[in-house]
């Protein structure tokens, strides 16, 4: 240990004697300082202009816009200058001759001169160590735990490009070869990842080598400890390559069997590596404060009640859009999608079934003069370079499972050992994956009764299958919208109720837009199923008040006659921006978070509401209008006509209610019924429009709206914790001081001390 030591302390000697080494230290360091300095800037700059912060730490060191990943981009450019004369500089000066006729050991030369890398390391990121205690000090419960396992990678990484560069300094006497092979080794490293994807013998080989992104969790706040020994056991193998080398230089050893050892050597490392990668031999810590990287309770929850076998089977249509997901060549990426899931449920197995078959896709203009769906396949196939037996005819397919219904598209059908089964879908969105939020939802059927929604049909209320600007098919049953009742976790069906009774199992009933009154027959089945407690959401509309008013009479309800006008410049007086009200952000959780940041719900031609307590009920308002808002009784032509408020014919201005929340309790169980005075507000139209100068959130109306009904079971909520890093504690006024601090000072100190070795040394 001692000799090591002392190899160590004379590296580290020769190195901070180097201007090589000090100038990577200062280019590090400016590089350090202006990324941090700007990007702190900008927070400091949002905040001046009064834009409210959120997640401070996470968005100045991670993400697009974060430093960290920045830093990856670069670091390989340092250490190959560094370590390219560690054991070439021995060779072409002849000491290696002195160190070999010397008491020390091969392995003591290599870890010496490796310790020394170490500590040099430690130097190099010490700019990092500056910032972690300048953001505990001027930043708000800075999430340190994510900064520091940030740190924590990158000094793994550039510790395992160190042994890289010492290895490739010890088979060769010039440096610039022994840089320049660094690097080559990097670029392999760097790419191998992508190598032989299609073939599942080399997969996982490839995949386990490639040192890309094997720093990303840790800047992401998480260490595994798969990537914490594929470091160590980058570094071992080749710190053991370059004694081996050390040695054969001392000794005659036969080619054969040199490269035998070398071959032992790297089969043992890949064989640990394989191990490393299986899912239960992995281990976890997420140090972010709010545990970001990891499922939330919720889930969490989910998946501990998921005992026995959990498969997931994806069906990938060739001629879908979406084939490129789950090609072979894809799968280590998928797998890591669903990473989080495994890391709860080791044995989670993933299947994937390759078939052809219509589909609506944008891939037509590719396959033009291709007349036959087989051609368009073998086309298809022919541009991919994939084999067309790999996937399954139309014929063949539709023998397993029948996709029609989903359009072909590309799904995953989640299957449980006792022959459960759920349907996790793509969305039309940016995200376009399932989230924890959809994927927990999918798992969580497999333990708890979904909740049965029926939307009730005639007297020409909203329909649930057509796809018109005032029909409810994007909130109810699209299956490529994320937020709809079907892909977050409810049984949605219609009923009519001259036809049929209520079902026993309903537990949550919608009645929206009635134009005609219900029979007798309608109102006693109507009736029954509010007497026995069930839950209700029912939406009214404007001119709708004569039908309305008879259905909520019951529960105290009044539509307001006439509709509601607020004065816009730009808009239509008739649509109303709703205000989330603070006791709905208090009582719905889905609210409090839109109620914070101001957003609104856009409601067209809608009513206000009235609330009568002598029903039994209690009453919350939910949405409202402004103080300026007023039902207008005249005016009914809001396109050309201009609304004006006058309280002799009953007009009534101020801050009226248009979605309440009712309960009371009924034996154990509390009825919850919730009365929109619109409904337009969540119709396929509303919810597809942006109206400009608004920042809507009407899908709120639903999330809210069905949690609720459903007593908290649906949509889930995985929400996570609000970070508490959402102020910094530098002023505008300071914020160039701070910015160009951290451009100059590191810098400047550290070239002074270098400057300061350097002539102090050449004096000598």
């Amino acid at each position: 240990m001692k000799t090591t030591y002392r190899v160590a302390i004379a590296e580290l000697r020769s190195l901070f004697c180097s201007p090589v080494a000090w100038l990577i230290l200062v280019i590090f360091a400016v590089q350090v300082g202006v990324a941090f300095g700007n990007a702190f800037d900008r927070q400091v700059l949002g905040q001046a202009l009064g834009s409210g912060l959120w997640d401070v730490t996470a968005n100045l060191f991670t993400g697009w816009l974060g430093i960290f990943p920045g830093f990856l981009r670069n670091l390989y450019l340092y250490i190959p200058l560094l370590t390219m004369g560690l054991m070439s500089r021995e060779y072409s000066s002849g000491s290696i001759k002195l160190l070999f006729s010397s008491p020390v050991t091969d392995s003591q030369i290599i870890f010496g001169k490796y310790v020394s890398v170490l500590i040099y390391n430690l130097v190099l990121i010490l700019p990092l160590f500056l910032i972690a205690l300048f953001c505990s000090i001027f930043i708000k419960e800075a999430d340190l735990g994510l900064l520091f396992t940030g740190i924590l990678g990158i000094y793994l990484l550039i510790c395992a490009y160190g042994a890289i560069g010492l290895f490739m300094s010890s088979i060769t006497s010039y440096q610039v070869v022994a840089a320049m092979g660094t690097l080559a080794v990097l670029a392999a490293l760097n790419y191998i990842g992508d190598v032989g994807q299609n073939y599942a013998f080399v997969r996982d080989i490839t995949y386990w080598l490639s040192i890309s992104g094997r720093a990303d969790q840790f800047i992401n706040g998480m260490i595994c400890s798969e990537d914490l020994l594929y470091f160590f056991l980058i570094i071992a193998l080749f710190l053991t390559l370059s004694i081996l080398k050390l040695r054969a230089g001392r000794s005659k050893v036969s080619p054969a069997k040199t490269w035998g050892t070398y071959s032992a050597v790297v089969v043992v490392a890949l064989l640990i590596g394989y191990v490393s990668t299986l899912p239960s031999m992995k281990l976890y810590y997420d140090a972010t404060a709010t545990e970001r990287n990891t499922l939330t309770q919720v889930s969490r929850d989910i998946m501990k009640q998921m005992d026995g076998k959990l498969k997931i089977t994806s069906y990938v249509n060739l001629l879908d859009d979406n084939y490129a997901i789950g090609l072979p060549s894809q799968l280590k990426y998928d797998r890591e999608r669903f990473e989080r899931y495994i890391r709860f449920k080791p044995d989670l197995e993933m299947d994937y079934v390759y078939y052809y078959d219509e589909a609506n896709s944008q891939l037509d203009f590719r396959l033009e003069g291709c007349n036959t769906i087989e051609e368009r396949a073998e086309k298809m196939s022919n541009i991919l370079d994939l084999d067309l037996k790999m996937f399954l005819t139309p014929d063949e397919i539709k023998e397993r499972i029948d996709l029609s219904a989903e359009g072909n598209r590309f799904i995953r059908v989640v299957e449980r050992g006792n022959g459960q089964k759920s349907i996790l879908r793509l969305f039309d969105d940016n995200e376009k994956h399932p989230s924890e939020t959809e994927i927990s939802a999918a798992f969580k059927r497999f333990v708890v009764k979904s909740p049965k929604v029926v939307f009730l049909e005639g007297h020409d209320m909203r329909d649930i299958y057509k796809v018109g600007d005032r029909d409810y098919n994007r909130v109810a049953k699209r299956q490529t919208f994320r937020h709809s009742l079907l892909t977050q976790g409810f049984d949605v069906e219609t009923l009519n109720l001259a036809e049929k009774e209520m079902p026993e199992d309903v537990d949550i009933v919608v009645i929206s837009d009635v134009k005609t009154p219900f029979d007798e027959v309608e109102q006693e089945r109507l009736r029954k199923y509010v007497d026995r407690g069930g839950n209700l959401f029912i939406l009214g509309d404007a001119r709708r008040q004569e039908v309305m008013n008879p259905l909520l009479e019951q529960f105290g309800v009044t539509c307001m006659p006439g509709t509601l006008v607020e004065i816009k410049e730009n808009d239509s007086p008739s649509l109303i921006i709703g205000q989330i009200t603070k006791d709905a952000a208090e009582h719905f959780k889905p609210y409090a978070r839109p109620y914070e940041f101001g957003y609104t719900v856009t409601m067209p031609d809608a009513v206000g509401l009235s609330f009568d307590p002598s029903k039994g009920f209690s009453a919350i308002p939910v949405i409202v209008t402004d103080s300026l808002s007023w039902n207008e009784l005249q005016t009914t032509d809001f396109l050309d006509g201009t609304p004006e408020y006058n309280p002799e014919t009953g007009e009534k201005q101020g801050v009226i209610p248009t979605v309440l929340a009712l309960s009371r309790k009924l034996g154990d169980k509390e009825q919850r019924i919730v009365v929109s005075g619109d409904a337009d507000c969540i119709s396929d139209g509303e919810m597809s429009k942006s109206r400009n100068g608004y920042s809507s959130t009407n899908f709120t109306i639903v999330t809210g709206t069905f949690r609720w009904l459903s007593y908290d079971e649906y949509p889930l909520d995985t929400e996570r914790p609000r970070p508490l890093d959402d102020e910094v504690y530098v002023g505008r006024d300071a914020r160039k001081l701070v910015r160009y601090g951290w451009y100059g000072v590191m810098p400047i100190i550290l070239a002074a001390i270098g400057i300061t070795i350097l002539v102090r040394r050449k004096r000598r």
